[in-house]
Order: C-alpha cells, then sequence, then structure tokens
C-alpha cells in the first residue's frame, strides 16, 4: 500500500510514468494500473476456482457418494475405492491424491449442507412423534435384541411405549393400536422417520405400506415423514427412546408373555413424567391431560392387524414364510394352497375355504425355525402307526412315556395314540402328556378316561389333593361289617 501511495503521488506532482517505474523499480503497466484504480476499498477474500482435471469427473463421485447415503456404513465407498472405479471403469486419468482432495471436499460441504440451523418447533396438544429403539430382554429364558416403539407426546413429554419382536407393518400397526386403546383416543398428528413398517420418503415422494394405509384410513389420524437424513426433526422422541430404555429395560428384564408385558407399560412409562416439565414448568402428567383431551375418538370396532397372503403347502404340509421359518399345517393340508395371517405375534393359517387349521406363534430373526406342533401328526399316526419309530410324536415324549409306547404291541400302540389324541384336542399337547406320564407312573398303564381326567385336571389348574399321613381305609372296612353284623 505505501508503494502505490508513494506512485500515485508522484504521478499528481507531474513525474512521468516511465520515471515512476525507474523510481518504485515496477514496470510501467503496473503503474498504469495503480493510477486507474478508483476504489481502495478492502474485498472479501474469496478465493478463485482454478481448473483441475478432476472437475468433469465430480458429477460421477456425486453419484457414488450419494448411493452411500442409502448403503449400510460398512459398505461405503472410501477415496481408494472411488478412484479405483474412475480409473477403470470410466477411463478417468487423475491421481489417487487429486481424487482424495475432491472426495474429502464434497463429503465437507454434504456434511455443512445437513447440519443446517435447527428450528425450535412449536407441538400442540395431541400431536406426537413415533420411533423404535433396540433393547436386549431375557424371552422365556433366552436373551434376545426386540424393538421398543416409543410414541412420544413432546407438548407433555410423555412417552408411552410397547415391546415389539419387530419393527413391520404388523408391529408398527399393533403397538400402535395399544397404545391408542390405553390412550382412550388416536392422536392427531403423527410424525414418523424412514420406517419400514410405515412407508418410505424419497424427496418429495411417499410409498406407503398397504396395511399402515389401511390403519390410517381406520383411524383418522394424519401422518408426515421427516426429511431424509433429518432425524433431528424429530429429536424428542430420539431422546426418549434413550430415556425409556434406561429407565425401563436396565437392567434386562425378564418377559414370559409378551402381550401381559405390555399392558403393564405404557403405565410404566407415565410414572415417568411425574416431575416438572424442563421447559413449561407445569407437571407432565398434568401436561399430558392436555394431550388426551385433543385426541379424536377412538372408532366403534378395533383394527384387525393382518396382512392375509395366498401360501401353497410343502409336501409335507408345512408353510414356508421369508424362506427359512416353517409352520406346520397338517399333512392332509400338503400340496394344497393355504390362506396365511400374518399379525405381530401370531401366524393364522386358513385352508382355501377361509376354515381356521391352526395358529403359531410368529418366528423373527435369520435363523431357520420350525413351530411345527407334534401333535398335528396325531390324527394320521392313529392310522399308520407304522410311522412311530420317525414321527415327530416320539421325539417330542419324555423317556419313560416312549419307552413303554416302543414297547408295546401294534394294536396297543395304536390305543395309546388314540388316547393321547383324544386329550390333546380336549386339553392341549402339553398338558396330555403331562397326563399321560402321571397316569402311567400311577398305574403302569395309560386308561383313556384316567389320562384325560388328569390332562383336563393340569389344564384347569387344578392341584392334586395330598395328605400328610398315607389314608387308612381299614375303617370302612369295620364300619360296613358292623352294619352288616
Amino acid at each position: 500500500m505505501p508503494k502505490i501511495q508513494s506512485i500515485r503521488m508522484r504521478r499528481r506532482n507531474g513525474e512521468s510514468i516511465a520515471s515512476i517505474a525507474r523510481s518504485e523499480q515496477v514496470s510501467e503497466p503496473t503503474v498504469r494500473k495503480y493510477l486507474r484504480v478508483d476504489d481502495l476499498s478492502a474485498r472479501p477474500p474469496v478465493r478463485r476456482h482454478r481448473g483441475s482435471v478432476i472437475d468433469e469427473w465430480v458429477p460421477v463421485i456425486e453419484g457414488m457418494l450419494a448411493e452411500d447415503r442409502e448403503t449400510w456404513h460398512k459398505q461405503r465407498h472410501t477415496a481408494t475405492r472411488i478412484h479405483e472405479r474412475l480409473r477403470d471403469e470410466y477411463g478417468a486419468a487423475v491421481s489417487l491424491s487429486t481424487v482424495t482432495r475432491k472426495v474429502a471436499q464434497l463429503r465437507r460441504e454434504s456434511a455443512l449442507e445437513r447440519e443446517m440451523g435447527f428450528l425450535d418447533l412449536t407441538w400442540h396438544p395431541g400431536e406426537c412423534q413415533a420411533d423404535f429403539g433396540q433393547v436386549d430382554v431375557r424371552y422365556r429364558g433366552s436373551t434376545v435384541r426386540m424393538r421398543h416403539f416409543v410414541l412420544d407426546f413432546p407438548h407433555s413429554n410423555i412417552s408411552p411405549c410397547q415391546l415389539m419382536p419387530g419393527e413391520n407393518a404388523e408391529c408398527t400397526c399393533q403397538a400402535l393400536r395399544n397404545l391408542f386403546e390405553w390412550l382412550g383416543g388416536v392422536p392427531r398428528r403423527i410424525v414418523y422417520d424412514n420406517a419400514a413398517g410405515v412407508g418410505r420418503r424419497r424427496s418429495d415422494e411417499i410409498s406407503l405400506t398397504r396395511l399402515f394405509q389401511a390403519f390410517q384410513a381406520h383411524y383418522g389420524f394424519e401422518y408426515a415423514f421427516c426429511n431424509p437424513y433429518s432425524g433431528h426433526e424429530k429429536g424428542a422422541v430420539e431422546a426418549r427412546v434413550g430415556a425409556v430404555r434406561r429407565r425401563l429395560f436396565v437392567p434386562v428384564p425378564s418377559v414370559w408373555n409378551l402381550e401381559s408385558f405390555n399392558r403393564r407399560l405404557p403405565d410404566r412409562c407415565l410414572e415417568l413424567g411425574a416431575k416438572e416439565h424442563y421447559r413449561k414448568g407445569g407437571r407432565e402428567t398434568d401436561l399430558f391431560a392436555e394431550d388426551r383431551e385433543a385426541l379424536l375418538p377412538l372408532p366403534a370396532k378395533p383394527f384387525d392387524v393382518v396382512t392375509w397372503k395366498r401360501v401353497r403347502a410343502d409336501k409335507y404340509g408345512n408353510i414356508v414364510l421369508e424362506g427359512r421359518h416353517r409352520y406346520a399345517a397338517g399333512p392332509e393340508h400338503a400340496g394344497r394352497e393355504m390362506i396365511v395371517g400374518l399379525r405381530a405375534l401370531e401366524i393364522e393359517i386358513l385352508d382355501a375355504g377361509g376354515v381356521h387349521v391352526a395358529a403359531h406363534p410368529r418366528a423373527y430373526g435369520d435363523k431357520p425355525t420350525s413351530s411345527a406342533d407334534p401333535s398335528s401328526q396325531l390324527e394320521l399316526l392313529c392310522t399308520r402307526p407304522a410311522a412311530w419309530r420317525n414321527s415327530r410324536v416320539r421325539d417330542a415324549l419324555p423317556d419313560p412315556l416312549r419307552e413303554w409306547i416302543d414297547s408295546q404291541d401294534e394294536a396297543t400302540r395304536r390305543a395309546s395314540l388314540q388316547t393321547l389324541r383324544n386329550a390333546d384336542r380336549e386339553s392341549g399337547w402339553e398338558h396330555a402328556v403331562t397326563g399321560m406320564l402321571e397316569i402311567l407312573e400311577a398305574t403302569g398303564g395309560v386308561d383313556r378316561a384316567g389320562v384325560c381326567l388328569a390332562a383336563a385336571r393340569h389344564a384347569s389348574g387344578v392341584e392334586p389333593v395330598e395328605y400328610e399321613e398315607p389314608v387308612d381305609l381299614s375303617e370302612y372296612d369295620i364300619a360296613y361289617t358292623q352294619e352288616n353284623a
């Protein structure tokens, strides 16, 4: 700046341009440039873009990075992999270092776009947000990872939840129905993240699952989706998912009956609201009363959360779902087309005419499972007792009962299987086996009347009468003798 000031001063004093250039040791064009400048105010230091060999491949790189946002984080492109693809698939003559710098720049710019300022939203009574979290529970003795569905009311900060085995459409809608019935009404508006059980949002296009469409139309609430990669838009429920997990699922709870556990869960969530609201000052339970007053009324009939589909049974009479979960319909239905109802916790099987055939607990997970009930083979086994040695019925029986039936002739074995079948029809498989084993140990045989009576007693929960001292029946003999005398 002092040199510029000197050049301009010399010129104002009448010195020639050539003389100024010699004195200041600059070129004459430089002198003329500074003499032409009419504004010496500071300008923002904007970097000028310089052309690079990578510029023509930037759209391709951006496409690869956009694919990554839809992909599991462990299977995304590295800069090295992008360089390899540009070289091998597109013939780009660019160095690895150039690609690495450009990928880092594009990722920084993408992160800045996603981390724009947050809006402080206002939530009205009766509006809520929904999301799933993951928790471990001891389900019937085994540790299983399940999902807890949280329905958060930001107006009051109350977040009732339900425990579900998965995040499919049946689990989502069943959890919502359970919470609607507990609330005594329907929220006016529910905001979701992208969830497979509800639907997907891609840019401005939203695709809903068929079951959720029917469920939403039945209950009449409004729904909305967050923008893609914008989970912060429902930050309230994100925080509540973690809070519910820490307060209600630590230590790991033991669950035997999922439906009974879920009936108690919303009340336990409500107990967490016995405190002041973090921003509004009033008690959360009092604000939740305002949420409940704003709910829509429940419809006259509850929605049956089920997805029906037609499936052909295999040659053993089993229905195979998801390629790995097998459900028994019975050998008599082998090769026939069946109607299968998918519920959150149950699979119902109907024949082609809509008549109920069987119901099984629904299986989840990647491991193959089989819910084949041994009792489904009983009817066929009674007419084909020669198949006893290789039947599921034999494998399912306790050792003493299995060994006793093994030792019988064909006629006695057939009669024993018919007795087991009749007790199973009346009292269920578990009680039939328990009753049959009890009679075998007491009498050395399995008479039909005794087995059915014992099975019925176990099914009803009635315990046998036990005496501290042996009962002496000789008193009755004496009494009858004296009376006759």
